[in-house]
């Protein structure tokens, strides 16, 4: 299916510290998660192991929420956390 990634999405995603490469990789591999007003949601961990606004953070996670209309996913937005998760 073809991924159409908003401009929005671009925006956040660079200011929350992941890529458009990571927005893709999210959508087809990621894990579901809930989501509100009809969208859907997918998330995943990715090894950080760097700084981050000078703190240390051995993973993030990256969420990524979309809509599929007319066979094209259509991203709304991506959210990134820094922190620790059990996999």
């Amino acid at each position: 299916m073809e991924i159409q990634i908003d401009s929005h999405t671009l925006e956040r995603a660079e200011e929350r510290g992941t890529n458009k490469k990571e927005v893709i990789d999210v959508i087809n591999t990621g894990f579901s998660i809930p989501a509100k007003y009809g969208r859907i949601g997918k998330a995943k961990i990715y090894d950080f192991r760097q700084q981050r606004h000078k703190k240390y953070y051995e993973q993030k996670r990256v969420e990524v929420f979309y809509t599929i209309e007319e066979n094209v996913i259509v991203t709304v937005t991506v959210y990134v956390f820094y922190g620790k998760w059990e996999v």
